[in-house]
């Protein structure tokens, strides 16, 4: 394991030295400077005041703006625990709702049911953040491929329908649980207290990204890609695949358990859609959106998935909309549709995702520069 690690790690050293030459200093530091003013940007963000029609459905800092952007920014971090294991290790799972739910859940139980301080409530969700994960991944990764995507299916199918039984009043039912937001310090509660939760989902993003970064370019990531890529030949180089896949899972569970939590402080509740197989696929279509395996690319989808489908609704029962002739209104006020539409146009037009469009322009100017010459 160490030595194709290694392997990989000078080839990947050899790649980039290749190509450092080649750029100017300040076209070096742009994979830094941009991330970090981007950061900066949101960072600040609630004490901008401008708008973005048709976006945002108010100023940048109003309540309603905060609330959306929070959102987008969680919903982006759990999109980019799902790319742990579909886009760098290559393992489809249709049952990463199962942490995101659970996660949600927990704390929310915890808090409200139980009683139990917003301290206590982080090491119970963060307990259950590693065993679950270990537990699922464990007996799933004892199949692979397909078998593999409906193990996680069969085990997040089991826990919503559990879920959504209430049992012994503990989950609340069809209707999920509301948060004790009493048990919460006081800035993340109330309509005006919208930027310190924004910042919170803000925190989960930034962690995510470092977490995702820091094992991508190390030797896991190596090893990641390494299975996606032939994990028989992975095999026959002495690596242990079974742990390699396992480690992608604990962690992609880990960050979407977190993300859970996150999410129930933002919305403010927990239900059974959260451990449903419709957000999974949701998921799964925010990562190929943006780009599987990509650095950005899942939180580019998130971001982008929830402003369409935040705004779509809205759309679809305006008057622009109820204009239109039969043929073309009804489908267009159906915001299904419409994501389905884009997520198809993407993949056939930009099979790298959103975040490769970028690189495509550029290799695109440079051969009409090229063919000029």
């Amino acid at each position: 394991m160490t030595d194709l690690a290694q392997k990989l790690t000078d080839r990947a050293a050899k790649a980039t030295g290749s190509a450092a030459p080649g750029r100017s200093g300040w076209r070096r530091w742009l994979p830094v400077v941009i991330p970090v003013a981007v950061l900066a940007l949101l960072i600040f963000l609630p004490w901008m005041r401008f708008s973005v029609p048709g976006v945002l459905p108010g100023v940048v800092n109003s309540p309603g703006s905060m609330q959306l952007l929070a959102l987008c920014l969680v919903t982006a971090g759990i999109a980019l625990s799902y790319d742990v294991m579909f886009g760098r290790t290559g393992l489809l799972s249709f049952g990463h709702a199962l942490f995101v739910g659970t996660g949600a859940y927990l704390a929310a139980i915890a808090l409200g049911t139980w009683g139990a301080s917003l301290g206590l409530a982080v090491l119970i969700v963060l307990a259950g953040a590693i065993a679950l994960p270990l537990v699922v991944g464990a007996i799933a990764l004892r199949v692979k491929g397909i078998a593999f995507a409906m193990v996680t299916l069969a085990f997040a199918q089991a826990v919503a329908i559990t879920a959504a039984r209430n049992p012994g009043g503990l989950t609340g039912g069809e209707e999920g649980l509301s948060l004790n937001r009493s048990a919460l310090p006081a800035f993340l509660s109330g309509v005006v207290n919208a930027p310190y939760r924004y910042w919170l989902a803000l925190g989960f993003l930034v962690l995510c990204v470092l977490v995702v970064l820091w094992l991508t370019t190390a030797r896991t990531g190596h090893a990641w890609a390494a299975v996606r890529e032939n994990e028989d030949r992975v095999e026959v180089l002495g690596m242990s695949a079974y742990r390699t896949k396992l480690t992608a899972v604990v962690v992609a569970g880990f960050l979407g358990t977190l993300g859970g939590f996150v999410q129930l402080i933002i919305v403010g509740g927990a239900n059974p859609h959260l451990l449903s197989t419709e957000l999974t696929l949701s998921l799964l279509i925010m990562v190929v959106l943006g780009g599987a395996g990509s650095r950005w690319g899942a939180v580019i989808g998130g971001v982008v998935y929830v402003l369409l489908d935040n705004r779509l609704q809205e759309l679809s029962t305006s008057s622009t909309i109820a204009d239109l002739p039969a043929v073309l209104r009804v489908p267009l006020s159906q915001p299904v549709f419409v994501l389905g539409l884009l997520f198809v146009l993407v993949v056939y037009f930009a099979p790298g995702g959103l975040a490769a469009i970028g690189g495509r322009v550029r290799r695109w100017v440079a051969g009409r520069r090229g063919a000029a010459r």
